[in-house]
């Protein structure tokens, strides 16, 4: 059975609605999904929402309403936000499901039966926020604990603790054994140097005289789990992994059921503000705790943040954008094109309602949707619609395909100077497709949307040199208003490709008006990367009328 593709986004705390951040980690999960299925493969694509905790309990009490009330409407409009985005996933996580609360509490059990958990007495500052005790090392320069830890105060309770550091040379040796554990590499080097810094034991505990939302202790009913040994688990809960199987103190990874086999391991996209500790120790030092080897660890890519002028979005500092009203505002294709392109995977980037309107009107409206306009017009008026192919260009073209390497210009190649303006293009094209590919394997989804957007530019400019107006006026120059033509619409063809990962609807648009593959219309099958070759409209194909398809916005 072939190897499924498994991504997963981090799930969102249900303590407040969703703001574009929660939208650029959805759509770019989304895209990266797209792209594997585009190139034919299996995909299994998980997100969802982080349901428990003291922050949630606090939020609900303030609304004035039960924390199992207040975390539906939330996970609403998280649940709306995919379907707005247009975010296609295959499974949705909640961890109040009772099939989360077994694997969970059964991973428990089995790390306490095999001496992994134990119970001691803790005394020390406690962050709200993050919902953790902090020790000397979290303090800075002058001694006091950051803003980034919110409110802190004194507690001394019991709780039980999960022996993390007894697994702290493992887990550095994995990260010097797997280089790309952590994309980008910055952030590995990131993990590295916090992990050096461990120690201590991880309290997976919270008394119920002071939070009771959570999942219960298996072997102690007045103790909820620590929020994050819960939510992490979700990775595996939802994808069929089962707790039950190997012996009491045996974690046999093989043992699982081959469908969790074959999903896993899994693509991870997380924010850096959640890479250290959670996800880059206390998730693969749980996973190694429970039997799973090395090779079967998760892969961690980690995106920056939208901040607006300089300053993270978050609720507290009053500064959220809401993406429910941009993509009403300006349509979800619009929207998704702009978190995609104006931020490069890993880094930060300032969100500007301007720059979304500037990108959108540039790369969208003047290049790609002028140039779908153009090509489909002069087709109706120079042709009535009726792609065909010069005989003497496609002798041309096949010669000049079968060269081992393409040229970027192709200059002395023939003797027929009016087809070096297509045969240079085409080889930018094709040359563009193994960019493509290259980018979206390295998950930099703005350098590979700049292919396309760089090849429709080269097409508008293909246009200019070529005047096609001209050449219709002079009988003789019939077969080069074709090749044009030709050359134009099945540019557009493999465009839309391209870009079907990012822009699912303009995709489909493009092949609408293209008057192809129209039994697919609408259906994600529609676009294949292997169809993305010279030469797939043929002659003889009659395309469509012209319909904008992105509509300028104006100010």
């Amino acid at each position: 059975m072939p190897k499924t593709f498994f991504i997963t986004t981090a799930i969102y705390y249900t303590n407040s609605p969703p703001h574009v951040g929660h939208a650029y980690e959805k759509v770019l999960a989304d895209v990266i999904a797209r792209y594997h299925r585009l190139k034919g493969e299996k995909v299994f694509f998980l997100t969802g929402v982080d349901q428990h905790g003291q922050k949630v309990q606090q939020s609900a009490a303030k609304a004035g309403v039960p924390p199992a009330e207040f975390v539906k409407g939330i996970t609403q409009k998280f649940i709306d936000l995919s379907k707005k985005l247009d975010v296609q996933y295959n499974e949705w996580a909640e961890t109040t499901s009772d099939r989360h609360k077994k694997v969970v509490r059964g991973i428990l059990q089995r790390l306490f039966d095999a001496g992994q958990i134990y119970k001691d007495k803790q005394a020390g500052y406690y962050s709200i926020r993050q919902e953790q005790f902090l020790t000397d090392k979290e303090r800075g320069s002058d001694g006091q604990f950051g803003p980034e830890w919110g409110e802190v105060e004194f507690r001394e309770e019991q709780n039980y603790y999960f022996r993390l550091s007894q697994r702290k040379e493992w887990l550095l040796r994995y990260i010097d054994n797997r280089k790309d554990a952590v994309i980008p590499d910055f952030r590995q080097t990131e993990l590295r140097n916090a992990v050096e810094k461990l120690s201590g034991d991880l309290c997976i505990s919270r008394p119920k005289s002071r939070l009771d939302w959570g999942i219960e202790l298996p072997f102690d009913k007045d103790f909820v789990t620590y929020v994050w040994f819960d939510a992490l688990t979700n990775y595996i809960s939802f994808a069929g992994y089962d707790p039950t199987v190997g012996e009491t103190d045996s974690f046999p990874y093989n043992a699982q059921q081959q469908e969790f086999r074959d999903r896993w391991p899994a693509l991870q996209v997380i924010g850096k503000d959640i890479l250290v500790p959670a996800h880059g120790i206390y998730w693969l030092i749980m996973l190694h705790s429970i039997g799973f080897p090395d090779d079967q660890m998760p892969q961690l890519l980690v995106h920056g943040w939208w901040n607006l002028g300089g300053a993270k979005m978050s609720k507290s500092a009053g500064n959220i954008v809401d993406p429910f009203v941009l993509a009403d505002k300006y349509g979800s294709d619009a929207l998704r094109y702009y978190l995609m392109s104006d931020i490069a995977t890993g880094q930060d980037a300032d969100f500007s309602e301007e720059r979304l309107i500037e990108r959108y009107n540039a790369d969208l409206a003047n290049s790609l949707g002028n140039l779908l306009n153009r090509t489909l017009n002069m087709s109706e008026r120079y042709r009535g619609g009726l792609l065909g192919a010069d005989p003497e260009y496609k002798k041309h073209l096949e010669m000049f395909m079968r060269l081992e390497q393409l040229p970027t210009d192709s200059k002395g190649l023939l003797e027929n100077p009016e087809y070096l303006p297509l045969l240079d293009h085409a080889a930018s094209v094709i040359n563009g497709l193994s960019g493509f590919a290259r980018e979206m394997n390295q998950f930099a989804v703005d350098s590979a949307l700049d292919v396309s957007i760089q090849t429709a530019a080269r097409c508008n400019i293909l246009i200019e040199r070529t005047s096609p107006w001209q050449l219709a006026k002079q009988k003789e120059s019939n077969r080069q208003v074709d090749a044009v033509l030709y050359h134009l619409a099945e540019s557009l063809r493999i465009i839309a490709i391209l870009i079907s990962p990012v822009l699912p609807k303009a995709a489909h648009g493009i092949f609408d008006q293209l008057n192809w593959k129209m039994e697919l219309s609408g259906k994600e099958g529609r676009f294949r990367l292997e169809d993305a070759t010279w030469g797939g409209l043929p002659d003889g194909h009659l395309v469509g009328k012209p319909v904008p398809l992105f509509p300028r916005i104006e100010l």
